[in-house]
């Protein structure tokens, strides 16, 4: 895979816990930079992480392919720059024809081709198949490799061009809005470290050739930024570094030090500004986003300069911050800021914003989450180590959200206080660290432990820590301690609704398979995850049975409702319809004998459900359709049709209603796929189109993984992942999802039978 006028990405290295594919990250098996397969988990968030630390356009651009997510394909991709003359000029690329390189080499931002469009309207510009086949001579371009529509992404720093980025999409028709947001940070990170590497690099090394064929002067956008006196900075929210420009430490009247990290903000910040800054910080990791900032830097030698700080706070697909970057510049005449409340009424506008960020919070790890993320950055600390009271012990729950190479650093600080942390249930008062005497190696420069006290009970401690010294005052300590109360009643609600949440899940799962069989001459897997918003559980069932005369039985079924209701009628329906279908029944008779069982019950519920039979065999099927979204059929040409099979009404809505029986043929080395509708509905785009959009990604997933490759147990695990992975990072779940895969293999020993089912949170 490779851009072609550059060296591409070193391959990143392997990933120890690669080998079990993850719903979360599944594994990336398209070709590497050197033509390898690669197995290491993709995620945006890592790519983003990978792009801030790229040298080059062509890195840049073989990174997106390699750690971006799965329906970014590759083929006909391109990185375009903004020359001296201010013609944008393709600088690397990825399946793009001889042709497209010449006709396409310089683009004219003033023209309408897709990147001028893209550079000129600030925003992504989509195009669809019939597009592509339209705006390019060649149809190939948007036909036969993978590529179903194109993006191209602006990549514009503080309003200046830096270029633009266009980039091949397995999507059908549109693109969900939660994927471009996706798409406009990977553009956006793309843009900043080009801007970075432009203004940072040796000029010689970065000249672009201008349109009359000499060299280019360096790029605007870095001249403008430096004859504009703004210095830059970057901080990355996951690790707690921070990073200047040269122009950031000329401002700040500090030397510039040698690996750029800049000081810690309470060493830069005017004491009486500090809280006021802290207020204004945490409101924009909450919202996301650009904000600004008025406040006195501190020089050295006691000076105070009045600065504004213009940044945005870059999210990741799961819409947690990340990353800062922005623009310091110096303010000539004080304008009226954020630091005109004072001090009291700062802190008190800190709070409400810390509050507004924990009410928003529902889960344990949600909490965890915003103190991680809003919390321990507005307060400018090192790190934050959440204990909770379990049993009469304190066990650590924040280590699961707090990432990074300095993971490590709540668990050590935890280890070097265990004996302050210990002892703070047993008090009422926070403990603050005095800024006197030798501290132990690798301790804190200072700390505050927080006992958490809801209701009149313990509930656990938090134990802040700080990498510099620092006093705290009076007022300090209020603000701790006011933190600490709803932190406190914040978590205490948080378990309430956990615990109440995983025993109804548990319920729910119990009805379901623990293992799928394993049965000869296919190979099966199946996913269940329950919704993630209120008490929703729901009544999403699936089984796979088997038959008289070696057939195999698949069934799928969700029942109306999210309550114990719906998950207790599910139940009921289950059995009912095994025991109909191993009795023989047909799957027109056993629907239609299961909508009677339904009506029957005392529930005003009703329930849509697929089953059908497979004789392995000669691949002969038998199917009947409740009301339940059609199976998809994956065929050895790597295409994902829709079964055409007639249906009749949801189970219990029209009792002794006949069910119309189809038949069908699912040959070898084919894939049935069978899902209920929390797999692909979202409150934010058509069902058609998401269906449309879940078939192109089959398509995709079957072309990357082969002829041969399909029906492996491997493969069809990792199936199962990518199929979940789309709903897994959504912010919110409202409904469950289950699915069963069902592969039709020549003859499959059974030491190679996979039946396994995965349940996720």
């Amino acid at each position: 895979m490779r851009p072609a006028e550059s060296s591409a990405a070193e391959p990143a290295a392997a990933d120890p816990s690669a080998d079990e594919p993850s719903a979360a990250e599944p594994p990336a098996d398209r070709p590497s930079a050197d033509g390898t397969i690669r197995t290491t988990p993709r995620s945006a968030m890592r790519c983003v992480r990978l792009l801030l630390g790229c040298g080059s356009a062509a890195e840049l651009l073989g990174t997106v392919l390699d750690e971006g997510p799965g329906w970014i394909t590759g083929e006909g991709s391109a990185l375009y720059l903004v020359d001296a003359g201010g013609m944008l000029r393709l600088t690397a690329s990825h399946g793009l024809p001889d042709w497209a390189h010449e006709r396409y080499g310089v683009v004219d931002p003033a023209g309408d081709l897709p990147a001028a469009m893209a550079l000129r309207l600030r925003r992504p510009y989509l195009m669809s198949p019939e597009h592509t086949g339209v705006d390019y001579p060649n149809r190939n371009v948007g036909m036969g490799t993978g590529m179903v529509a194109v993006v191209t992404l602006p990549m514009v720093v503080d309003e200046q061009p830096v270029g633009v980025l266009a980039l091949a999409l397995a999507h059908r028709g549109t693109v969900p809005r939660r994927d471009l947001d996706v798409l406009e940070t990977i553009g956006d990170a793309c843009a900043h470290r080009l801007a970075h590497l432009l203004d940072h690099a040796d000029v010689r090394t970065l000249r672009l050739p201008a349109p009359d064929g000499g060299a280019a002067a360096h790029p605007l956008v870095s001249l403008a930024v430096r004859a504009s006196g703004h210095g830059a900075f970057e901080r990355d929210l996951v690790t707690g570094e921070s990073y200047w420009d040269e122009a950031a430490f000329r401002l700040a009247g500090r030397p510039v030090a040698p690996d750029g990290e800049a000081p810690e903000l309470e060493r830069v910040v005017h004491p009486e500004d500090l809280p006021d800054v802290q207020a204004a910080l945490a409101e924009a990791l909450a919202a996301g986003g650009r904000y600004r900032i008025g406040y006195r830097m501190l020089r050295r030698g006691g000076r105070a300069t009045p600065v504004e700080e213009s940044g945005e706070v870059m999210l990741d697909v799961h819409g947690r911050p990340v990353r800062i970057a922005g623009l310091l510049s110096e303010v000539r005449r004080r304008e009226p800021g954020p630091a005109t409340a004072g001090p009291a009424g700062a802190r008190t506008a800190l709070l409400l914003s810390l509050t507004r960020a924990l009410s928003r919070a529902v889960t344990v790890r949600e909490v965890t989450t915003a103190v991680t993320d809003v919390a321990r950055p507005a307060f400018g600390a090192e790190s934050v180590v959440l204990d909770l009271v379990d049993e009469g012990r304190l066990l650590p729950v924040s280590h699961t959200v707090y990432g990074g190479p300095r993971r490590a650093e709540p668990t050590r600080s935890a280890d070097l206080s265990e004996g302050v942390m210990q002892d703070a249930p047993t008090r009422s008062a926070p403990l603050f660290s005095q800024p006197t005497g030798p501290k132990p190696d690798g301790a804190p420069a200072a700390w505050a432990v927080l006992p958490l006290v809801a209701s009149g009970r313990q509930v656990g401690s938090c134990l802040i820590t700080f990498a510099t010294e620092r006093a705290f005052g009076r007022e300090d300590r209020t603000l701790y301690s006011a933190f600490a109360g709803i932190l406190a009643q914040s978590l205490e609600r948080a378990r309430l609704f956990d615990t109440q949440h995983h025993r109804a899940s548990e319920l729910q799962r119990a009805m379901l398979p623990r293992t799928l069989p394993a049965l000869p001459g296919i190979a099966s897997a199946a996913r269940y995850l329950p919704s993630t918003e209120g008490m929703q559980i729901g009544g999403d069932w699936y089984d796979l049975l088997r038959l008289p005369g070696g057939r195999i039985g698949l069934v799928i079924g969700d029942v109306q409702g999210h309550n114990a209701e719906a998950t207790a009628v599910m139940g009921q329906l289950r059995s009912g319809l095994r025991a109909y279908a191993t009795d023989g029944h047909d799957p027109a008779a056993a629907l239609e004998r299961t909508s009677r069982l339904l009506a029957e019950l005392d529930t005003d519920l009703f329930a849509t459900c697929l089953y059908l039979t497979l004789d392995p065999a000669d691949g002969t099927l038998t199917a009947a359709r409740a009301g339940h979204p059609p199976p998809v059929r994956i065929t050895g040409d790597a295409e994902a049709l829709e079964l055409a099979l007639p249906g009749g009404p949801p189970l219990g809505v029209e009792p002794g209603q006949p069910y119309p029986l189809a038949v069908e043929r699912l040959e070898v080395g084919e894939t049935l796929l069978a899902y209920t509708d929390g797999l692909v509905e979202d409150r934010e785009e058509d069902y058609d189109e998401s269906v449309h959009r879940m078939l192109g990604g089959l398509e995709l997933w079957a072309r990357q993984a082969g002829p041969g490759r399909i029906g492996s147990p491997a493969a069809l695990e990792r199936l199962a992942d990518l199929l979940t992975l789309n709903v897994t990072e959504r912010r919110s779940r409202p409904d469950d999802v289950a699915l069963l895969l069902l592969h039709r293999a020549p003859s499959l020993p059974d030491s190679l039978h996979t039946g396994s089912t995965h349940s996720g949170a």
